[in-house]
């Protein structure tokens, strides 16, 4: 039985997809907050546990006969360790033969200050003992492409300079996910996935200028402005700040890798960013 924890989430819901294009629904577990929000999985035949990572005694229940736990990093950034740790705790109970844990790319050497939560939970699956396995993650083209519509109006603002970007589509990161939890041997492996082919946001800017034949450029601008911009469209200033972060780590290559390892494990190229551009329209 393999368990994905946040199945609720819009990376769950998709890896929930991928497991049951290659596996029986019988041998999946959807452990989610809510499990009324995932009443189709059920019809499906997929086991829909309720899980709260903050509940310790809620996952200890949803882990019975588990085999392979997929821990999918938590939303709730400033909090992930704790509740990383719980869910840990009771794999670990469960006697689970292996724990895939959604990470951020080259996160024992990254910049980002998103990548501190990583480490620290890389830190308690090595000190759990539980046989664990890697998806360090890179940036979903869906952080840019749910703005394209904002971007063909103003243009693409950000703070990441030259820097270059290798994102794939969550499907993507999906599908390496489930392609994880199938196979066997997978413990101790440390996968950096990221896209195929990396682009500048300039070069994100000209791509959409491609796709809707409207000329869109691309205005860097330095962290600190680029925080007020995200703040002043609503987010709370911390997350604002964690991903101004982000991107100008991107300018110091916290968010480029070539090694290809995302599309050899699904077997085909990562979804380009054209045409992620053309699902957002």
């Amino acid at each position: 039985m393999i368990l994905v924890t946040g199945a609720s989430g819009q990376l769950g819901r998709l890896v929930i997809d991928s497991l049951l294009e290659k596996t029986a629904a019988s041998k999946v577990i959807a452990a989610v907050r809510n499990p009324d929000s995932v009443k189709e999985l059920a019809e499906k035949g997929v086991n829909v546990r309720q899980a709260d990572y903050t509940d310790p005694d809620s996952l200890a229940s949803a882990m019975q006969g588990v085999d392979k736990v997929l821990l999918i990093s938590s939303s709730e950034v400033g909090q992930r360790v704790a509740q990383h740790q719980n869910v840990i705790n009771a794999a670990k109970q469960a006697n689970v033969s292996l724990i895939a844990y959604t990470s951020i790319l080259k996160a024992d050497t990254s910049p980002l200050l998103l990548a501190q939560e990583h480490v620290a939970t890389e830190n308690l699956l090595a000190e759990s003992g539980v046989p664990y396995v890697l998806l360090r993650n890179g940036w979903y083209s869906e952080n840019y492409t749910m703005s394209v519509a904002a971007a063909l109006e103003h243009g693409v603002v950000g703070c990441a300079g030259d820097g270059k970007l290798s994102t794939a589509t969550r499907a993507d990161y999906a599908e390496a996910a489930a392609t994880v939890l199938l196979q066997d041997g997978q413990a101790g492996k440390v996968y950096e996935l990221a896209g195929d082919n990396a682009f500048t946001l300039s070069e994100y800017a000209e791509a959409i200028s491609k796709v809707t034949g409207k000329t869109v450029s691309y205005q860097n601008v330095p962290e600190a402005e680029y925080t007020k911009i995200l703040v002043g469209v609503g987010l709370p200033e911390g997350f604002a700040a964690v991903l101004a972060d982000s991107e100008a780590g991107a300018a110091k290559g916290g968010l480029f890798s070539d090694s290809k390892a995302l599309s050899t494990l699904i077997g085909r190229p990562t979804t380009s960013i054209e045409d992620s551009i053309k699902a957002a329209l």
